[in-house]
């Protein structure tokens, strides 16, 4: 690996202290394993969290790269995360994606596999909680993707401070630091780091959405506001959620004995906000078919909703499917969200 001359950025490292204040929401786990790619924004978090996870009553701290295959020099750039590790006292392992490589959406495909060797890796741990140096930068592409996409506001409030993933805890301790400020850790510390080709290929989104970036900042669009607006769509998201849950309960019925159903009194749901109606019918459809087989996109959940509600405003029985369910509103206002059963070749459900 090597290192960018010295004093390339201008943005101020991480202070040790700074440090303390971003991991203080991970300092009471047992174990932390950091995803480690050897570019700068993990080569910084490494190093931060090897220093930090020294004090007393820290949790153990181990570190994986993962070797997707794609690149020649990628063996290399893992040993040479390997022989850091070893100088700073952070055991180490290298997670080998093996096999053929898809074709198209190879970026989706390595990102899903990455995941899944470091939650491997994770679990095999007793249960570390994954520590990946997602940056400001990357919560700034992620919201831009997702506005293109037509998300919502749980995917407009960008990447959380924790999540899970892969049925591990997944935490992102940098979301609220800027790359430049990293990389300048990085190079304070006389780290050296690589920089993946494939961040600058244009034939993918997130790289295309990257370069978009400066453009806003020249516009005042900074990267501190995507971070701003990031926390207060959470707040947002949130506050809906518990609406959403709180609602679904008040007006689930009881439904059928031994029928695999949600039954809702839609009269009642329609008294409230838009968007508590739609996340009900969502946390509805998820009950129904569960595991992600009821994860519907939103625009279909609206149009869903829309004709719903003008169903039940004229006094209408109407039946629709959505993402696996068959949606039935009786003229009584009572909806009933059923399992979608086989279709007979030409026949559909809703028709039947």
């Amino acid at each position: 690996m090597s290192a960018l001359p010295q004093n390339q950025t201008s943005a101020p490292p991480v202070s040790s202290v700074e440090a303390g204040d971003i991991f203080r929401d991970i300092s009471s786990e047992a174990t932390l394993l950091v995803a480690v790619s050897g570019g700068p924004d993990s080569v910084a978090l490494l190093a931060l969290l090897a220093e930090w996870a020294r004090g007393a009553g820290r949790p153990r701290l181990h570190a994986a790269t993962v070797d997707h295959g794609l690149r020649p020099e990628a063996a290399e750039e893992a040993a040479a995360v390997a022989l850091l590790c070893e100088r700073l006292g952070v055991p180490h392992k290298t997670l080998r994606w093996d096999g053929a490589k898809p074709a198209s959406a190879l970026q989706a495909e390595a990102r899903r596999a990455r995941y899944a060797l470091l939650a491997g890796e994770a679990r095999r741990l007793g249960g570390a909680v994954l520590v990946t140096a997602h940056t400001l930068n990357d919560q700034a592409e992620t919201m831009l993707m997702r506005l293109a996409h037509g998300s919502g506001p749980a995917g407009l409030a960008g990447m959380r401070a924790r999540s899970e993933k892969e049925g591990v805890l997944l935490a992102r301790p940098l979301l609220g630091i800027a790359k430049a400020r990293l990389v300048s850790t990085a190079e304070a510390r006389g780290l050296a780091f690589v920089h993946d080709p494939s961040n600058a290929d244009q034939r993918f989104e997130r790289v295309r959405w990257r370069g978009i970036v400066p453009v806003l900042a020249e516009e005042g669009i900074a990267l501190e506001r995507f971070g701003r607006l990031a926390q207060r769509i959470s707040r947002l998201d949130e506050a809906a959620s518990r609406r959403a849950q709180d609602v679904l309960a008040a007006v689930r019925m009881a439904a059928e004995v031994g029928a695999a159903e949600v039954r809702l009194d839609f009269a009642a749901l329609m008294a409230e906000p838009e968007e508590i109606v739609l996340r009900v019918l969502g946390l509805a459809l998820g009950e129904v078919v569960p595991a992600g087989g009821g994860y519907a996109r939103l625009e279909r959940l609206e149009d869903c909703a829309e004709a719903l509600c003008e169903a039940a405003r004229a006094g209408s029985a109407i039946r629709r499917t959505l993402s696996g369910c068959m949606v039935s509103l009786g003229r009584d206002g009572t909806l009933v969200l059923r399992r979608e059963g086989p279709r007979r070749r030409g026949v559909h459900p809703a028709t039947s």
